[in-house]
Formats: structure tokens, C-alpha cells, sequence
């Protein structure tokens, strides 16, 4: 069998590449929606990839089924319970499906949502004979993390409660996923930084045995208690998961991520903004902040840039890319990943053009956590956003500060005070930038935030 992982750090997903060797056969699960890598690994290997499975519609990324299968020939497999507006093949609880030695079994598992399930792996055909039963592994896209759970709230706005959800979630776990013997190795969906649980581990795969023992969720006493457990303190979920929940049901335009986007001028930008089109600058916080053209909002590709992309823009706007020359094409896939495809250019020689419309390029002001201390001293009226979410504001927060998590901040501006002076801070200042960028295109006049955000503070507030 060959058994290859691939994580995206950016947004925290797995998904993997399951092949039999014996005859060249292969399936993808879960596959990010630029498909490239999985095609040239199964070439590598000389296998042909019969199905594209997917654990469920997931919110927090759009997936590559239909550019897959486009692509290769496979079909699309879902659950028997989901219905897609595509052909897709749906399978049925405890459906087995031969690859040649290698053999899958389809589990229904909802609760993460109605069509949830989860895929166990048989090495060879032996180790599913009940006399010897032997799973290798079980692919439990969210509904089992490592050390979580997948919530079940993120469907409240389309119909399903959270107490429906959690109900089948504790039955899926109890009476299909804990019966797996100890040694089966557990292989979710995502990991740590993810927004569809609230305790998961940087680990990437784990045992049913280890999830046993440690796992939060899996050792709750009763279902009520677990229901208690997996419904409260969940992150607030990004804007943008609704529209992908409903768009990976969808027939769609299908992903070129060879396909640059088109050069723009300083004036074809500015007419383009003038039209409602939002100017995206994928540098980072630093290099941001010592100069971008006036009304960018900066979204840094070398942090979780589609989610935060996400979180503060509309899918229906469109969007203007500033990045690093020759970044722009990474910039434009990075966001076709969740679904925003709405990037109709980028601009061209941003360093040239900032130079010749000098007038026209602001400075970020980014304060260190002593000047912050300064300026909450010598500032009355100072207006300070905490951006990070309730959880980490919960375990501390500068005094007066007020919360409202990065993802909020579009939908809450209208609480803050345009006209005050404002000072954003995060943890450690990725967030901060996004936010205070977001402040300044909406018109607040005097905006910084906080180098090294809330740890720096708080480290300098405890050795002052």
C-alpha cells in the first residue's frame, strides 16, 4: 500500500493519497482544490486514481473533487446521505470498496454534519476478515481530531441544530469510531489552528487508543455531558465557511492554477477600487507597514492568508493582489482555496508604482509594547481593539480593552469610534495589521498596532 499525507499548513488541512501497488490503483481523499500534487505523485507512481472521496462539504475550504475528476477520469464519492448538484457515486454505512489488496469501508459518521463519514483502511484483504480484524487506519476527515472533536455548530444558519448534531456526533464516535481497535491509527482532516474544533493537536495523526485515553471528548461520562463539552467555547467561525459549506454542493467554474492573474496599472487599480474592488497587499506586517498604497488591507501569504482573506472580505468583491513580484500567482491559488475567485488582477511593478505616486503611499504606525503603555497613560480617549478571539481574550486582556475577534470586525466596525485614536493588538501582530489595515480603508484617521501584540505586552509589563 502506499499511504501519503499532505498538510497545508496555511489552513491547517489534510488530505491523502491511498494507492494498492499490486494494481496500480489509487483514490484521494479530501483534496485541497489546486489538485497538481496529487496527479504528479500518483504518475510518480504509476497509479491511476479511480476516485476523489470526500468525507463531507466542507466549510473551511473549497474542495478539488471536480478539478480532480475533471483531470483524471475518477468519479466523486460522498456518503449516501449528502446530494451534491454534480454526479458523484454515494455509498452506503459499512459499503466496502476494493482497490485490489487494499480495501476501504465506508462509515457513516454524522454529527460534524448530516453527510459526515469517515473511511476505514484495510492493508490487505485478511486484516477485514472479522477473525482477524485489523484496520490500518481510519481517515476521519471532522469528525474525530486529534484531541477533539469536530463542533457540530457550524450548520446552525442552514437548518440543523447544535444539539442535533452533537446528539449524532456522540452516537458516530461511541458506536462507530471507538469500536476500532487500539492500534488503528487515526488520520483527520485537520490540525492544530483550525477553526472547526477548539482543542486539536499540532499532531497529525494519532491511534484509537492514544484518542482513548486522552482525548477530551471521547472520555466525557455520559452524552450530556459531552454535548456540554463540544458545543461551548468554539472559536468564532470565519465569514467566509457558510459559502463554502453551500458551494462545495455545487457545480462551479473549475480551478487554472497555472493561469496568472492580469497585470493592472497604478489607474486601472484605482478605477477598479472606485467600481467597489478591494486592494489585498500580501506582504508582511513589516514590510507592509513601511509603506503600501493608501486603502490596501494587508493579508500576509506568509501567514494563514485565506482564512484571514476570508474573515474580512466579501466573496462577492472583488479583489486586487499587491504582493512580491512574482508571488502573484501563489497570492490568486491561495485564495481560489477557499473559493474567492473573484481576483481580477494584481498590480504590476507595486515598487515602481509606489515610488511614482508617492502622495498616494501611507505608513503603518506599529507601536512597541512600551510606547502602547505610553499612549494608555497620556491618552484618555484611547480606543483599544483586542482582535484575538474570546478564548485567548478570556485568559487576559489589557485593561479597557474591548474584544471583537478579527473575523467580527466587518460586521462590528459600527461599535468603534472612527474619530478616536485606536490601537489594535493581537497575539503576536499578524491579526493586528489585517485589522488595523481593515480600520484604515473604512476611513478611521489614526490607527496603529502593537509589535509582538499582547505576549510582548504582557512580557514587558511584568519586567517593567
Amino acid at each position: 500500500m502506499k499511504f501519503n499525507q499532505y498538510y497545508l499548513d496555511c489552513l491547517s488541512h489534510a488530505s491523502y493519497l491511498i494507492g494498492d501497488e499490486t494494481t496500480g490503483r489509487a483514490v484521494v481523499v479530501d483534496p485541497q482544490r489546486d489538485v497538481s500534487e496529487y496527479i504528479a505523485d500518483a504518475t510518480e507512481l504509476g497509479m491511476t486514481i479511480d476516485l476523489v472521496i470526500e468525507t463531507h462539504f466542507h466549510a473551511d475550504f473549497l474542495s478539488g473533487h471536480l478539478e480532480l475528476a475533471k483531470a483524471t477520469g475518477a468519479k466523486i464519492v460522498y456518503s449516501s446521505v449528502a446530494q451534491p448538484e454534480f454526479d458523484y457515486v454515494g455509498v452506503a454505512d459499512g459499503e466496502r470498496y476494493s482497490l485490489g489488496d487494499v480495501q476501504l469501508e465506508f462509515l457513516h459518521t454524522p454529527g460534524h454534519t448530516p453527510e459526515s463519514m469517515s473511511i476505514v483502511i484495510y492493508e490487505h484483504k485478511d486484516d477485514a476478515d472479522p477473525d482477524s480484524w485489523a484496520p490500518y487506519g481510519v481517515l476521519t476527515g471532522d469528525t474525530l481530531f486529534i484531541g477533539d472533536v469536530g463542533r457540530p455548530d457550524l450548520l446552525a444558519s442552514i437548518g440543523f441544530t447544535r444539539d442535533e448534531l452533537a446528539d449524532k456526533l456522540y452516537d458516530s464516535l461511541h458506536n462507530k469510531l471507538m469500536p476500532l481497535p487500539d492500534a488503528t491509527r487515526v488520520y483527520p482532516a485537520h490540525g492544530a489552528g483550525s477553526a472547526c474544533g477548539k482543542n486539536l493537536s499540532t499532531d497529525l495523526w494519532s491511534t484509537m487508543g492514544e484518542q482513548r485515553k486522552t482525548n477530551y471528548a471521547l472520555r466525557a461520562s455520559t452524552k450530556d455531558v459531552f454535548m456540554k463539552l463540544v458545543t461551548e467555547g468554539q472559536p468564532p467561525a470565519p465569514g467566509y465557511f457558510v459559502y463554502d459549506a453551500i458551494l462545495n454542493r455545487k457545480d462551479r467554474e473549475l480551478l487554472d492554477e497555472t493561469k496568472l492573474p492580469t497585470p493592472m496599472s497604478y489607474q486601472q487599480v484605482r478605477a477598479a477600487e472606485k467600481a467597489g474592488a478591494i486592494l489585498v497587499d500580501g506582504r508582511t506586517p513589516e514590510e507592509f507597514a513601511q509603506g503600501h498604497l493608501r486603502g490596501a488591507v494587508n493579508i500576509g501569504l506568509e501567514g494563514r492568508y485565506a482564512e484571514f482573506a476570508g474573515s474580512v472580505i466579501k466573496p462577492d468583491v472583488d479583489i486586487i493582489l499587491t504582493d512580491e513580484p512574482g508571488r502573484e500567482l501563489e497570492g490568486k491559488n491561495r485564495l481560489a482555496r477557499i473559493g474567492f475567485d473573484r481576483v481580477i488582477g494584481y498590480l504590476k511593478d507595486p515598487y515602481e508604482v509606489m515610488f511614482d505616486h508617492r502622495g498616494d503611499v501611507q505608513i503603518a504606525s506599529r507601536l512597541t509594547a512600551p510606547a502602547l503603555n505610553e499612549r494608555i497613560a497620556g491618552m484618555p480617549e484611547l480606543q483599544l481593539v483586542d482582535v484575538r478571539n474570546p478564548g485567548e481574550a478570556e485568559a487576559g486582556m489589557i485593561a479597557n480593552a474591548v474584544n471583537i475577534p478579527v473575523g467580527q470586525l466587518p460586521d462590528r466596525i459600527a461599535e468603534l469610534d472612527p474619530h478616536k485614536p485606536t490601537v489594535v493588538y493581537c497575539a503576536g501582530g499578524y491579526r493586528s495589521s489585517v485589522a488595523a489595515s481593515l480600520l484604515r480603508q473604512r476611513g478611521f484617521g489614526d490607527v496603529s498596532d502593537v509589535l509582538g501584540g499582547y505576549n510582548a505586552w504582557e512580557e514587558a509589563t511584568q519586567n517593567a
